[in-house]
């Protein structure tokens, strides 16, 4: 099964530190962030997931859930949140799925057998309250993620959910936005951009942040 932006995220029950995760029950109404990491008791993930663990009351703002998943079992990743806790200096706040029968990982295409064919590489997955995938970022074992990048792409998503606008290249929370060309009524763009817009050219339109 190939995952596309647009597609629905493959529903999966599964355990976790947190008990037994029926995956879109679990969501609920919400937003998921699901991210893999290659192997318990690794350096890079270790610093990883206590940065999403410091990072959770912004995600909570952000109405998302984080849930993360490595190919060990779930004794295995027991030992690695104390590691990470008293490394990180952190009280771990959301569950790592167990996946040693690889059935996550296989179901979102998270091992690459050029790269490893044992081990998940980082995968990230934003996924919105209808169970959409909306964001699909994949790096090297080697590299941990800025997950400052992944808020961000969060409010952009949020925001063009909720306005006619996309968001250029850069652009953070209370940043101005990009008009969509498909908007063309002068009507309807004065009644839905009160505060203005700056015409660049046809096809760019500036306008500050709608709902700041």
């Amino acid at each position: 099964m190939s995952i596309t932006l647009g597609s629905i995220a493959p529903d999966f029950t599964q355990e976790s530190t947190e008990g037994t995760v029926n995956f879109h029950q679990w969501m609920g109404d919400k937003w998921a962030v699901l991210f893999s990491h290659p192997k318990d008791f690794t350096p890079v993930c270790t610093t990883e997931l206590g940065t999403v663990a410091k990072l959770k009351p912004e995600f909570d703002k952000r109405n998302v859930k984080v849930i993360a998943v490595s190919v060990d079992d779930v004794k295995s990743h027991g030992g690695w949140v104390k590691d990470i806790e008293e490394t990180q200096g952190v009280t771990m706040n959301f569950p790592i799925l167990g996946d040693a029968d690889r059935k996550v990982s296989t179901l979102y295409g998270m091992i690459h057998p050029e790269s490893n064919d044992t081990q998940t590489v980082r995968s990230v997955f934003v996924i919105d309250p209808k169970k959409k995938v909306r964001l699909m970022i994949t790096y090297p074992a080697s590299t941990g993620r800025n997950f400052a990048e992944i808020l961000r792409v969060i409010d952009s998503l949020q925001l063009t959910d909720q306005h006619s606008v996309a968001t250029p290249a850069n652009w953070k929370d209370g940043d101005d936005c990009v008009i969509v060309p498909s908007l063309q009524d002068p009507e309807v763009l004065k009644q839905k951009f009160p505060k203005g817009y700056k015409v660049v050219r046809p096809y760019l339109r500036m306008t500050p942040q709608p709902n700041k």
